[in-house]
């Protein structure tokens, strides 16, 4: 598996709450274009993410799927993306200090042609990918709530 990790400046509750909001998937999952809809609630185990991966006008439509979730802690998903296959990540989530989250990203492809092309470079890739998807998850929860408890209206003059 490609396992990056990251601190969080965040309660893990936080972090996690961004996790299940399945609405913005796309806003920190690198190479998620749109998302399409939620079949289940998500994050529950089951639940199901449909989305929309990688450029337009060569994006795909497929799914995610919830395969274990354990609140404020763990979220393991299955990310599919054919006829690229399928890949299994994990998310893991640990307090650390005062208020803060070490987040670990682990990823591997299960089935289909992305394992066949699983080498040292794909994982270079993977690893640089899941440290931004990271990051974006980062500014997200450090950030999201203060913006949302401190928006004013526009200024209509």
């Amino acid at each position: 598996m490609t396992v990056v990790t990251r601190r969080i400046e965040a309660t893990p509750k936080v972090v996690f709450e961004q996790l299940s909001d399945p609405w913005l998937y796309a806003a920190w999952v690198v190479g998620a274009a749109h998302i399409r809809g939620v079949d289940g609630q998500w994050p529950e185990k089951g639940a199901k993410l449909l989305h929309r991966v990688g450029p337009w006008p060569v994006s795909i439509d497929d799914e995610t799927e919830i395969l274990e979730a354990v609140p404020d802690s763990r979220l393991i998903l299955a990310a599919r993306g054919w006829p690229l296959g399928e890949a299994r990540v994990e998310l893991e989530l640990r307090a650390v200090g005062d208020g803060a989250t070490e987040v670990s990203m682990a990823e591997a492809p299960v089935s289909g042609p992305g394992g066949a092309l699983d080498n040292p470079l794909v994982r270079a890739w993977l690893r640089a990918r899941n440290k931004e998807s990271l990051s974006r998850l980062a500014d997200i929860a450090e950030k999201r709530p203060t913006i949302m408890t401190t928006a004013r209206p526009l200024d209509q003059g």
